[in-house]
């Protein structure tokens, strides 16, 4: 019994010193940080950027009512959300989750009214330019 004991208090003293020990390096380094003064008239750089919503070099293009090729699609805004429509069959070809608001008021009319890109890469480009 007495063997229990002595190990017990064996253990004891070694979490103590332990938690003292990490008491003590945790205390040295908040008192660094906390003696650490700002530079006066110093600008230091973010990596924040801020969000702009601008497509460079997305040209509006009309649709050819006479000529419709297969290999076309429409990008039009459908019960508020964007559809993307094949063509030459004028079937629904992806049903997308993205809001119209999500574009700013320009595009929302261009959208209404649908936007043709010539191959589906063409769209999904366009979206991720808006939505990432």
């Amino acid at each position: 019994m007495k063997r229990y004991g002595i190990c017990f208090l064996i253990l004891a003293a070694i979490i103590l010193a332990c938690v003292l020990a990490g008491y003590a390096v945790t205390l040295d380094r908040s008192s660094r940080y906390e003696s650490a003064a700002p530079i006066p008239n110093t600008v230091y750089e973010t990596e924040t950027v801020p969000e702009n919503r601008v497509v460079i070099n997305q040209e509006y293009k009309e649709p050819d009512t006479e000529t419709v090729s297969l290999d076309r699609y429409l990008l039009v805004s459908e019960t508020g959300y964007l559809l993307v429509v094949s063509g030459g069959e004028a079937r629904e070809c992806m049903q997308t989750h993205i809001p119209l608001t999500d574009f700013p008021t320009e595009e929302q009319d261009k959208l209404r009214e649908g936007i043709w890109f010539e191959s589906m890469m063409e769209v999904l480009c366009y979206l991720e330019s808006f939505t990432s």
